[in-house]
């Protein structure tokens, strides 16, 4: 008999990272299955306009989630707007692109801070507020870069096997409490963090409604993880079977030791400049064209 997949209508919903690709794409997915959604993201005034377009009494509210003082503001002004919080899905992300050793000190700890320090905040957070109601949901975006290494993206890699055995560690530690942790691991997916990168040999890469999906799949059936597309999942653990030179073979095969590095810098010209304006601590400035498209 089939599981009976638990309802999300009603559910509230907090995402970080909100306003573009896999948050926006989760926001849409939650919304169709009846959810209540805020949308958190550095840049304001494309959240609100995220928010408006959604609909579904979306909310789009600012988020820098490296800050603790932030991150609870948006969190305070969801549950005030939108009624105590169900679910947190840990979406932000960064990844700039390089060589590790021509990678500067300040664009390897921005992605620390918000790639780890701001899954971690996120799910203090959460989880204060989890606790006493005895429930609650955690979403982490890790990624197949959480599992293995990819030359080009050193501390991206190293952020998100960190993310990996946070949520590992923490699906442990809170075992019992009604609180469940849940992880999806896509490979590169089809949004403005992977622009200009070509996918893996023998793999379509994913849409960002693929991994929406397989997030309202994860909440309705309290899976802990899954991978986009499955497949990737199946060959993770083969791997993990194999000896090493076997492996590297096969990474050799599907050239997934040179994606990364062979990535179209023209293509990522506008998602470096955003980065680069983040990583000096810039506001984030966006043309208006891409606020139209977003």
């Amino acid at each position: 008999m089939a599981k009976t997949l638990r309802s999300l209508n009603g559910q509230v919903v907090a995402i970080t990272g909100g306003a573009r690709g896999i948050g926006r794409a989760t926001a849409a997915a939650l919304i169709a299955q009846g959810a209540r959604v805020g949308i958190g993201d550095i840049d304001a005034p494309l959240a609100e306009k995220a928010a408006a377009e959604l609909g579904g009494g979306t909310i789009g509210l600012p988020l820098d989630v490296t800050d603790r003082a932030s991150f609870t503001a948006f969190l305070d002004e969801v549950e005030r707007q939108l009624g105590p919080l169900d679910v947190l899905v840990n979406n932000a992300g960064i990844m700039p692109i390089g060589p590790f050793a021509e990678e500067t000190d300040a664009a390897a700890l921005r992605m620390i801070e918000v790639n780890l320090h701001g899954v971690i905040l996120g799910s203090k957070l959460a989880i204060e507020r989890f606790v006493p109601r005895g429930r609650g949901h955690i979403v982490q975006l890790a990624s197949i870069a959480g599992k293995g290494g990819f030359p080009g993206v050193a501390t991206y890699c190293a952020s998100k096997h960190a993310v990996v055995g946070l949520t590992e560690t923490l699906r442990a530690e809170l075992r019992g409490t009604g609180i469940e942790m849940h992880q999806v691991l896509p490979i590169g997916v089809n949004t403005e963090l992977y622009s200009g990168v070509s996918g893996a040999r023998g793999f379509k890469m994913p849409e960002p409604e693929d991994v929406a999906n397989t997030i309202v799949e994860l909440l309705q059936t309290g899976k802990f993880e899954l991978y986009v597309p499955r497949v990737v999942g199946t060959i993770t653990r083969l791997q993990a079977l194999m000896p090493r030179p076997v492996v590297d073979a096969i990474v050799r095969l599907t050239k997934g030791d040179q994606v990364m590095l062979a990535a179209d810098p023209t293509a990522r010209a506008a998602y470096d400049a955003r980065m680069d304006a983040m990583i000096n601590g810039e506001a984030p400035r966006v043309p208006d064209q891409e606020r139209s498209a977003a």
